[in-house]
């Protein structure tokens, strides 16, 4: 398959504050303004995975195709090792996630957390979603599906965040990519408190809700947490916010 990535001569490709502008731009200016929706659509890899996920997953278009080209493209840099999503509803992006990697990176498994029962308690201060919501989900089904399709680097973790994810986190390689997907605030936030110190140098952080309109509880994780707190500077903003692990020093790659 081609590398069908836009040039942009202009652009250093030097780190900046945590983050490569380069790549930021590469792919959310792409996207946005450029012809890598329709590049993406007509590669045969993201074709493949996109009919696995077919009526599985609420995810965005561009975010999907966000998250296509980083594996593609971009994932190699953060090194060997594992994803893990946070918040999987019904698995088709976690399906398409592996599929993807089976291919392009074979021995990196996927990890799906979720509570396949709906969401836990939220927070009517911050949160617009309400418990109980993206509840109906057949996990057994959904295990058969994946296992018709050969996805044995697939693993779905049923439970609470608080009760799975320490586990699945202590038997793992470095984590290469977060995609929290979580929407509410409580979720989100823990989250990327247990994931960050297994993060890959240069792993992606991405999350997948917080620049969506129903998800301010999301918004406010990264407004408070990463941005205020921990200092990190988003390398995309577009279609959805992406942070890079470790890249605190500024200099070429």
């Amino acid at each position: 398959m081609k590398n069908y990535l836009p040039v942009l001569d202009n652009i250093s490709h030097d780190l900046r504050n945590g983050r490569s502008i380069y790549d930021g731009y590469v792919r959310g200016w792409g996207i946005q303004f450029g012809d890598l929706r329709e590049q993406v659509r007509k590669d045969p890899l993201y074709k493949k995975a996109l009919a696995l996920s077919s009526g599985r997953t609420v995810v965005s278009e561009d975010n999907r195709i966000n998250l296509f080209l980083i594996l593609r493209f971009f994932l190699d840099q953060a090194g060997a090792g594992d994803i893990i999503e946070f918040g999987s509803y019904r698995g088709g992006n976690a399906i398409f996630l592996a599929h993807i990697v089976a291919q392009l990176y074979p021995g990196t498994r996927v990890y799906s957390l979720d509570t396949f029962a709906g969401m836990p308690a939220t927070n009517s201060d911050i949160d617009a979603h309400q418990q109980g919501d993206f509840g109906e989900v057949d996990l057994t089904e959904l295990r058969q599906f994946a296992d018709a399709n050969g996805l044995d680097n697939l693993e779905f973790v049923q439970g609470l965040f608080q009760d799975t994810a320490p586990g699945v986190l202590g038997r793992t390689k470095n984590i290469v990519l977060a995609h929290i997907d979580c929407d509410i605030f409580s979720s989100v936030a823990y989250s990327y408190e247990i994931v960050k110190a297994h993060m890959a140098l240069g792993g992606y952080l991405v999350f997948d809700d917080a620049t969506v309109s129903s998800c301010l509880g999301a918004t406010e994780v990264v407004e408070s947490m990463l941005i205020r707190r921990d200092g990190l500077n988003s390398e995309q903003i577009s279609p959805q916010f992406v942070f890079r692990a470790g890249l605190n020093h500024p200099g070429p790659r």
